[in-house]
């Protein structure tokens, strides 16, 4: 997924990245997926929506080996044909969960430097999914025949690939869990843009709660919901992002099971200028997240603006939040624990102000324009190098 259509944050940095780049004076092309979000935008020259990949409506649905094979033929085609008309000096590869990682390994063949920028586990649930190369990961013998019958590669050596840049040491110690030395990999922290370094005038308490980003159960978005019916009647939840279509559908069902009816407010995916308004008119920003989040840059977002956050601080997202200087940390999968946090901060003025302070303060230690240079700096490097 590539700006403006896409679901996360991922994918904004991405897009930054690749301005910034420009910005420097280097020639880029983006070469993405067809995938669309309803707005029909006019795309920068240098983007390529033309590869097609496994991964379909929030799922990796199953697809037949004819499928497969067209898919992989379609998607070597086209890159084929961008290499030779670009001639880059360097490939990065971004977000390539559910995409045709036999492109990784054909541009590893090439000789061509690359160096890959993750922001999630890409590098541990891709290979599972993989509809071309794991049915011969126990076969050698079979994917060797399948690379000279259709020119596809069959067997990959993602370690070997690429220069690994990634997001968090929790993302570097998954990989590493999953078999990846990746003895050369450094960490770059991606960052938030220069709109949300902007305070917001603090704001008389009003109940408000604000959750922002992917509408996915391991966020946590149920426990938002649920912490919800636990507060007074005139409270209200916004919910600020896209998703799965049939949980949006849930989260729909759920709030009225819990009597909460016009009290929670989906505003869908919302674009980046948007969202330092509807930071500000928040009380309080949640991130409740249940799984090990790569980074997460929801709650850097909030604090810039000046909202406090109560967050679980999981994942690359216990690197910068600290309990009662920057956010509240309460237990995953604990509504109440949410519930109580929030009430807090509905009775201690003086800690909202705190928090406010030590946020602000946390925002300005990670800038996309820090993140950007990194990613310069790195394919630079690269292409030194080899």
């Amino acid at each position: 997924m590539y700006p403006p259509h896409h679901l996360g944050g991922y994918e904004l940095a991405w897009a930054a990245a690749m301005e910034y780049v420009r910005g420097r004076g280097h020639e880029t092309r983006v070469l993405t997926t067809d995938f669309r979000v309803g707005r029909m935008v006019e795309d920068e020259p240098s983007t390529f929506r033309e590869l097609r990949w496994y991964w379909r409506d929030h799922r990796l649905p199953r697809v037949g080996w004819r499928a497969r094979l067209a898919l992989e033929q379609h998607n070597h085609a086209v890159l084929e044909r961008h290499l030779h008309e670009h001639r880059p000096d360097v490939v990065s590869w971004w977000s390539m969960g559910g995409m045709s990682l036999s492109l990784i390994e054909h541009v590893r063949r090439s000789e061509i430097p690359a160096v890959a920028f993750v922001h999630d586990d890409w590098l541990t649930y891709g290979p599972r999914v993989d509809r071309w190369s794991r049915p011969f990961w126990k076969h050698p013998l079979a994917g060797a025949a399948a690379e000279r019958l259709t020119g596809i590669p069959a067997r990959i050596d993602l370690q070997a690939a690429a220069r690994y840049v990634l997001v968090s040491e929790t993302v570097r110690l998954h990989a590493r869990a999953a078999g990846y030395a990746l003895p050369c990999s450094s960490i770059a922290h991606s960052g938030i843009d220069p709109a949300f370094l902007d305070p917001r005038p603090e704001r008389p308490w009003s109940w408000r709660l604000l959750y922002v980003g992917r509408i996915d159960e391991r966020k946590g978005v149920l426990d938002a919901v649920a912490a919800l019916a636990q507060l007074p009647e005139h409270s209200q939840l916004t919910l600020a992002g896209g998703g799965d279509p049939a949980l949006i559908a849930r989260i729909t069902r759920v709030a009225e099971e819990f009597g909460l009816s016009g009290r929670v407010h989906q505003l869908g995916m919302c674009s980046r200028s948007e969202l330092p308004d509807i930071y500000a008119a928040a009380d309080v920003v949640l991130f409740p997240v249940r799984w090990e989040e790569p980074w997460g840059l929801v709650p850097l977002e909030a604090m810039g603006i000046g909202r406090p956050v109560i967050a679980t601080g999981r994942g690359g997202s216990g690197k910068y939040l600290r309990d009662e200087v920057n956010s509240l940390l309460v237990t995953p999968g604990d509504p109440g624990a949410l519930t109580r946090a929030v009430r807090r901060l509905a009775d201690e003025p003086e800690l909202r102000s705190r928090l406010r302070a030590g946020g602000l303060q946390t925002a300005q230690l990670y800038t996309e324009q820090a993140f950007n240079q990194a990613v310069l700096e790195a394919l630079e490097a690269a292409w030194a190098v080899d």
